[in-house]
């Protein structure tokens, strides 16, 4: 009956899906936040002042889902996840504590059109912006020395921008203050912030100034 029920949430009026979203799955939805036509439901969901989801996303088998306040996802992204309570799976029994859940800072954005698998964490930090169209995040792939689906998180530092088409892979690690270039494959733990970092596979390419505005904004939205 609530799977059948969260189809017929995603139509209504914003208050009154607020309403039920707190009462019967016990979310923790602030006053001021917002969700749009979109089907989310995770587990446990966490959206703290002027956090908004837009339109046309889909959150399925996660664990958790956090956003800080001002943070947002805008429109048209897939999120997915593979709960660690997952009944009768042979997959991922080898790791203990992985946490499928996706949890976004304060002031930060996630744009359109990404793919973001949740398997393991996914942390994003406060004022990153993960720019433009067709990221992939994939925390999950197939180990081939041990015939085996394995899992590793992925950790976005805070004033990071994460530029179109990017690809990110489980283990990477993009330190504060840092920028990715569009269509790079980012599939390491770097740890250099002021860095401008781009390539197939990524790789550190300049220094970027502490001085950047970017660097030093107080509002998450970039005008």
């Amino acid at each position: 009956m609530k799977k059948v029920l969260s189809f017929i949430v995603v139509f209504f009026p914003w208050k009154i899906k607020r309403w039920l979203l707190v009462k019967i799955w016990k979310y923790e939805l602030h006053p001021t936040s917002k969700i749009g036509l979109s089907y989310i439901f995770p587990v446990k969901l966490i959206m703290d002042e002027y956090s908004s989801i837009g339109h046309f996303n889909i959150a399925i088998n996660l664990e958790q889902i956090i956003l800080g306040q001002k943070s947002s996802i805008a429109r048209s992204n897939w999120i997915t996840g593979y709960p660690t309570n997952k009944k009768k799976s042979l997959h991922f029994t080898h790791q203990i504590g992985r946490r499928s859940e996706l949890i976004i800072g304060n002031d930060s954005a996630i744009t359109k059109h990404h793919h973001i698998d949740c398997t393991n964490q996914i942390l994003i930090g406060d004022y990153v912006t993960i720019a433009g169209y067709y990221s992939q995040f994939l925390t999950h792939s197939i180990n081939i020395y041990d015939s085996k689906q394995d899992s590793k998180p992925i950790k976005i530092g805070d004033y990071c921008f994460v530029g179109t088409n990017s690809v990110l892979l489980g283990g990477a690690n993009l330190p504060a203050y840092s920028v990715l270039g569009a269509k790079s494959l980012l599939n390491k733990d770097f740890n250099e912030g002021y860095t401008l970092y781009g390539g197939v596979p990524a790789k550190p390419i300049s220094r970027i100034s502490s001085e950047a505005k970017y660097f030093i904004r107080e509002e998450g939205f970039v005008y």
